[in-house]
């Protein structure tokens, strides 16, 4: 019987992830584009190590949250639901409401809403840092240079491998 060779499917371990930082303006971008770009961010969707079930994303701060831009009337026609599961505890509030009550929870319910609704799509939230201001406490993470890339899990059992052969 003829053995066949199989291709493998390459799985990130945690030793292989170097997450980085990213900075994003809220007041530049309409909201559902810029959480579509961190929710893109926070699951690792751009990385070519990204794998679905290990939390390969980045983090990302996202500053101006109290500036977010939107188009159309959604300030005064998208609505937040809230319920306290109590008989008429259900809280109604607006968008302009919102920012002015809390600003970065805009932000955080538009990037949770894409997000997967898992244990692993809570940790990516996790990751997500937004503030009213311009200003933010993790300069010294963002300013720092990316590491360089460590010798792959891949890269080290080829070694081994060519080393055995030889």
């Amino acid at each position: 019987m003829a053995t066949t060779k199989m291709k493998k499917t390459y799985v990130a371990r945690p030793v292989d992830l170097q997450p980085q930082w990213h900075v994003f303006d809220a007041s530049e971008t309409p909201l559902g584009r810029l959480a579509s770009e961190i929710s893109r961010l926070l699951q690792g969707k751009h990385r070519p190590l990204y794998t679905p079930t290990i939390n390969t994303g980045d983090f990302v701060v996202v500053v101006n949250a109290a500036n977010v831009k939107v188009t159309g009337r959604k300030l005064a026609q998208k609505e937040y639901h809230f319920h306290s599961r109590y008989p008429g505890g259900l809280r109604t509030f607006t968008l302009e409401q919102m920012l002015q009550r809390n600003p970065n929870r805009v932000i955080e319910k538009a990037v949770q809403g894409m997000l997967p609704k898992t244990t692993l799509g809570r940790q990516m939230l996790k990751r997500l840092k937004v503030y009213p201001g311009p200003d933010h406490p993790h300069d010294s993470q963002v300013a720092a240079p990316a590491p360089k890339p460590r010798a792959a899990g891949a890269q080290k059992a080829r070694k081994k491998r060519e080393a055995q052969t030889s």
